[in-house]
């Protein structure tokens, strides 16, 4: 779409005091109840290229009831390459507008060649295109690239050779499909060659094939960011229904977009050959909030516009009532009804015994011990030591001399039982040999036989007196006996016989 040539001051200053009074009239009308959508969806209006522009944003924000604009929406002129290089005043005060706020968006068209709307050939237009490609304007678009980081506005959105698929401009795509791609990649990559930019580059064809599809002049996913579309209310297309299914129409734009994983935009949209057309405004407005595309601006000059446009009263009602955020009424305190207090009978719970279950006994199972066995530890014999028994050697027995007295023979006397003869050497007993003491692992030598001491024979002149030493000493050294001999022999003068 053509944009208006730039005017004179006079008819500048005009235009602000004729759109002044048109919103105060606009204002003393209260705004009419509507639909409070796209709250969530960046909307603004392009209302001039200039400072104007930036005025009467507020003007209508307050028209639609204090809805927020969120976009500024300017062109750089494309008469001169001083233009497109940003060399123009108005850029600081847009600038200065986004950056009141940080949830604002600057969109900024800019042409892709000086001379833009002079109908030029379609063989000059491929010439431009092909110097445009072997890089003959870069130094334009690095120029502009810098002049926007100095301003403060890195993060502007570039809408670069809008409408190339028509055949308005200068920048359009039909003459040279392939240079033309390599011209914008030329571009986009220069801008983004200077530190600090943050740019969005959005690639803007008109709804339709116009004179090429637009799809052939897509220069490619690595230079674009966002896929947006110029759709005003004009053939092809007799209704909205139309504009949605037609070849490269609304719904191709919202496919191919997401094909290609990119947001979608509405830099341009408004009235056009098909006049007041309410229906078509409020099927826009719903085709934006169902898609919700990064931003929408709708064209606000006659014969497209709604708000400054007073010829398109139908579809500027609609836009109002779909836009204005609805207010809420007062509040009214919700009235306090005491509830009624019924008391709640007192029905008394039955007394159910619990029956009373045995306990059923589970015998434990009995589990045998395992009987290990002890192994048997033999204990040491330890072998007892044999005490010999010391030798002792038989004691002498002295000879005593029994003295045999002289006896006067006796008278015979009655004869009486005869008295036992004591002899008067008795015998010594003989001595018991101690016993041997076996030990159990070797066998003990046997003890060696003690010395028996000499019989006395009968009426002998010797006396043996046993001798005892204890049981312990008797094992030792036996039983023995002291001897005494005494001579009764008939010289003695002892002897009775």
């Amino acid at each position: 779409m053509r944009r208006p040539r730039r005017r004179l001051a006079s008819t500048c200053i005009g235009t602000v005091a004729a759109g002044l009074l048109a919103t105060g009239a606009a204002l003393s009308a209260a705004p009419s109840k509507g639909w409070s959508g796209h709250d969530d969806i960046a909307m603004g209006a392009y209302l001039d290229y200039g400072p104007t522009g930036v005025a009467r944003i507020p003007l209508l924000s307050n028209w639609l009831g204090g809805k927020e604009i969120r976009v500024g929406h300017t062109y750089l002129p494309g008469d001169q390459w001083a233009g497109i290089e940003g060399r123009v005043s108005f850029l600081a005060d847009w600038a200065a507008w986004r950056l009141s706020r940080g949830d604002r968006m600057f969109v900024l068209n800019v042409p892709m060649q000086e001379r833009n709307e002079d109908h030029l050939s379609d063989a000059r237009v491929a010439r431009l295109i092909r110097a445009g490609a072997e890089g003959e304007y870069d130094v334009h678009f690095r120029r502009l690239a810098e002049r926007l980081v100095t301003l403060g506005v890195p993060d502007t959105v570039i809408v670069l050779g809008w409408e190339m698929n028509g055949t308005t401009y200068s920048h359009r795509c039909g003459p040279d499909p392939e240079n033309w791609k390599a011209y914008w990649k030329r571009i986009v990559n220069e801008m983004r060659s200077v530190p600090g930019q943050r740019f969005k580059f959005d690639f803007a064809p008109n709804r339709g094939t116009d004179a090429i599809g637009w799809t052939r002049c897509y220069p490619g996913d690595d230079v674009v960011d966002i896929i947006g579309m110029d759709s005003y209310d004009q053939a092809p297309g007799e209704t909205f229904d139309e504009q949605i299914s037609q070849p490269y129409g609304l719904q191709q734009h919202v496919d191919f977009a997401e094909a290609h994983g990119k947001e979608i935009s509405y830099p341009e949209w408004g009235l056009f050959r098909h006049g007041d057309n309410a229906e078509y405004v409020r099927r826009m407005l719903q085709w934006i909030e169902q898609h919700k595309p990064l931003y929408h601006t709708i064209t606000d000059y006659c014969p497209h516009g709604v708000w400054q446009c007073k010829q398109n009263p139908e579809s500027s009602k609609a836009f109002r009532e779909a836009l204005t955020p609805e207010k809420a009424g007062p509040v009214i305190p919700t009235p306090v009804v005491p509830t009624p207090v019924v008391p709640t009978p007192v029905v008394p719970t039955p007394v159910v015994p619990t029956p009373q279950l045995p306990t059923p006994q589970i015998p434990t199972p009995s589990i045998p011990t395992p009987e290990i066995p002890t192994p048997s530890v033999p204990a040491p014999e330890i072998p007892t030591p044999s005490i010999p028994a010391p030798e002792i050697s038989p004691i002498p027995t002295p000879q005593v001399p029994t003295p045999t007295p002289d006896v006067p023979k006796p008278l015979p006397v009655s004869p009486t039982p005869a008295a036992p003869q004591v002899s008067p050497s008795p015998l010594a007993p003989k001595p018991e040999p101690a016993p041997a003491v076996t030990p159990k692992p070797k066998p003990t030598p046997k003890p060696q036989p003690q010395p028996q001491p000499e019989t006395p024979p009968k009426n002998s002149k010797q006396w043996c007196v046993p001798l005892s030493f204890g049981e312990w000493l008797s094992r030792l050294v036996g039983k023995q006996s002291v001897c005494v001999k005494v001579d009764w022999g008939r010289e003695s003068g002892y002897w009775p016989f």
